[in-house]
């Protein structure tokens, strides 16, 4: 299940975001920088007001990768009582030491590591965090300067993040500047939670106060559910939260007689796809054109929560040719249709996948699927006349 984690700076925003539905209350003074530290004695009061109605986290500050200053940072804020402690692992030659000096107190105190997809982050480091006892690793930015985490990183590679974290038994978690189009795109991805400030915020001032309405709606596009948290910690559970992204998973009646049409058209991305040996180790562009038929919201769309992004689509696709190597072009349409017929919304799909070779013509394979697995059809779109001799995948 994916989280909501709102960053506050104090007990009043912390009461706020605890009565917008947050899931976990963060706790940092975003003046202060990327991972901006809070007066102990702030953090104190914002946990006496949150009364264990939900888990809350904390963060140490920006500090330089010396273990003695991290590990005298953490043991300050562990006296707060805060459920998590927040550590910024940016670059540097040290950022190995601060980690292995940590497990020291990781048997008492719940530690996340915080890399940035702008400075140098490496996945090595969750094996070691995994070794030293953490209970989590997180993906952020530490330049605030309008770039937001997809900005830094795609989506293959903040999914290679997510299952490193996973594999080795820790939360993973997301944030970055991140705004409510990027929401749907990072559930594709199942992380324990995912982290906000400025999008909360009025105008998307990280230093500004926080917008009720801006609440509503990142906690609107984030699936609730009632098990989210027990006994101050989130409960790891891995639920296929992607496909509740958007306005699938939510109780606003639907019109099931009427459906909008989302498109992806000449969509190119290089793959690996084909029966010859060659094939395997060279990438070579597809096209891709998808059309999705999606149940359509009762009401008129007015922002993120009452439509399917296309952004899922194009997602998917990044996402299934980083696999590897996929044999048939057949079954490169296959994984993409499956993909985008497990949300709720899709009713209908029709992939196209071609090949985009040297000269002319163009080969290829379209399949249209539904949910009436008995009704689909497979189409395949042969050689031009004018590019002879080749095969179809």
């Amino acid at each position: 299940m994916t989280l909501l984690l709102a960053s506050v700076t104090g007990s009043r925003e912390a009461e706020l975001a605890v009565a917008h539905g947050a899931d976990i209350i963060d706790l940092k003074d975003p003046s202060r920088g990327a991972l901006g530290a809070l007066e102990p004695a702030v953090v104190n009061d914002a946990i006496s007001t949150i009364a264990g109605r939900r888990p809350a986290s904390a963060v140490i500050g920006d500090l330089p990768m010396e273990p003695g200053a991290i590990t005298a940072a953490v043991e300050t804020m562990a006296r707060t009582g805060v459920d998590y402690i927040k550590v910024g692992l940016f670059a540097g030659t040290r950022r190995k030491e601060c980690i292995r000096a940590l497990a020291s107190f990781t048997q008492r105190t719940r530690v996340v590591g915080v890399m940035f997809a702008d400075s140098e982050p490496d996945n090595e480091l969750v094996g070691l965090m995994a070794e030293s006892g953490f209970a989590g690793a997180m993906m952020d930015t530490a330049r605030k300067d309008g770039k937001r985490l997809l900005d830094h990183a795609d989506p293959a590679a903040i999914d290679l993040f997510v299952r490193r974290c996973r594999s080795h038994g820790l939360l993973a978690g997301l944030a970055g500047s991140l705004e409510a189009a990027d929401v749907p795109r990072l559930l594709l991805l199942a992380p324990d939670y995912l982290g906000f400030r400025s999008a909360l915020c009025d105008r998307h001032d990280r230093q500004s106060e926080l917008d009720p309405a801006q609440l509503d709606l990142i906690r609107g596009l984030i699936p609730r559910d009632p098990r989210a948290v027990e006994a101050g910690r989130p409960k790891q559970e891995k639920l296929d939260y992607w496909v509740l992204a958007a306005r699938g998973y939510s109780s606003e009646p639907k019109d099931d007689t009427a459906v909008d049409r989302v498109l992806v058209h000449d969509f190119e991305i290089p793959v690996r796809v084909g029966a010859y040996e060659n094939e395997r180790s060279n990438p070579q562009r597809v096209r891709f054109n998808v059309d999705v038929e999606v149940t359509r919201s009762a009401r008129p769309a007015q922002d993120m929560r009452d439509v399917f992004s296309y952004d899922i689509i194009t997602d998917g696709i990044r996402l299934v040719a980083a696999e590897g190597h996929i044999p048939l072009l057949e079954t490169l349409a296959e994984r993409i249709a499956s993909l985008v017929l497990e949300h709720p919304q899709v009713q209908r799909v029709a992939v196209k996948v071609e090949k985009v070779q040297i000269g002319s013509g163009r080969v290829g394979v379209e399949i249209t699927r539904q949910r009436a697995a008995s009704v689909a059809k497979v189409f395949h779109l042969f050689p031009t006349a004018a590019h002879k001799g080749s095969p179809t995948d």
